[in-house]
């Protein structure tokens, strides 16, 4: 999960085939049709997509790449309480992938949202030796749809991948509109400023702030060996891009805080949800944004009154 912050734009909405590299991330291309991700020629069966095309499918819109699937094992989550999520990664031989290139102290790293960018969790599975990973989930945002993004790099393959899937939470499903573009963002008394703006075609410096109390803090803790992990989801398709903050802890010039600082590339306008994980104190939070990227096109007033449930933002 360490590409640069390069959103083809794993969500501003940075967000490719997003592979994972230090400092920054590339969202790149058109997203594929509805039934691609399923079709895929790579589902598994050891077949290699052509490198050009590869490179205009964004990170988590495909259930398979390069031979490598992600299998389910959990038909459906739970809105009460935590049960255990499993599921596989299948290498282009057909069998369960056990071996695994750490990337920021984990083999994987598991995004779990629900598909109105609701209800984010960035989780870590165990992987047993039989290649099932697992963790308990609950669907913190209620019932609807939910994508899971698989953000690892396989031993073999010596690059890393970003593979998703659909899991449903059964139940009365109330979407939530996504919250209009700001500069701060609150959780748990503290307070986020983004300072930077997302530009169509050229790379963006994102600033990321943190003050607790109206006081900068500047004693941030390292979470995942980085002050700071970015994850930017496209709105609408939920194109995928996982990041990392310019400089390292202990490397003799980073700050531990208060600002954490990014860049973006974006090659086209849309708006995104940003969520930055940051740990203080020995307890890791999330703020979360929303970002616009150039002129966004502003949908057509329905004049039918709209289903029940919508309009209300709380919860991203």
């Amino acid at each position: 999960m360490n590409t640069p912050l390069k959103l083809s734009l794993y969500g501003l909405g940075l967000v490719a085939v997003f592979a994972a590299s230090l400092g920054a991330g590339r969202l790149a291309g058109p997203a594929p049709a509805a039934n691609e991700p399923e079709h895929s020629p790579a589902s598994g069966h050891g077949a290699h997509p052509a490198p050009a095309a590869q490179a205009q499918v964004p990170g988590g819109l495909q259930v398979a790449q390069d031979g490598y699937r992600l299998r389910p094992l959990t038909d459906e989550l739970s809105t009460s309480r935590a049960r255990p999520l499993r599921f596989q990664i299948l290498g282009p031989d057909g069998a369960p992938v056990t071996a695994y290139t750490r990337t920021h102290d984990k083999d994987l790293h598991l995004i779990v949202v629900r598909r109105d960018l609701a209800g984010f969790q960035h989780v870590h599975p165990a992987l047993g030796e039989d290649g099932v990973w697992q963790i308990p989930v609950e669907a913190t945002a209620g019932a609807g749809q939910y994508r899971l993004f698989a953000d690892f790099q396989p031993a073999a393959l010596g690059r890393g991948l970003t593979l998703g899937v659909d899991v449903p939470a059964a139940g009365t499903y109330r979407p939530r509109s996504l919250p209009s573009p700001a500069r701060t963002a609150s959780v748990d008394g503290y307070t986020v400023t983004l300072d930077g703006d997302l530009v169509p075609g050229t790379s963006s410096q994102l600033t990321l702030s943190v003050a607790k109390d109206g006081a900068p803090v500047t004693d941030l803790q390292p979470y995942l060996a980085a002050y700071g992990h970015l994850v930017a989801l496209r709105d609408g398709d939920l194109a995928y891009l996982h990041v990392h903050p310019d400089g390292a802890p202990g490397d003799g010039r980073t700050q531990a805080g208060p600002r954490i600082v990014f860049h973006a590339e974006v090659p086209s306008a849309g708006t995104y949800r940003l969520y930055l994980d940051f740990q203080h104190d020995g307890v890791v939070r999330t703020a979360a944004f929303t970002a616009a990227a150039g002129a966004v096109a502003t949908a057509p007033t329905d004049p039918v009154p709209s289903p029940s449930g919508h309009g209300h933002s709380g919860g991203h």
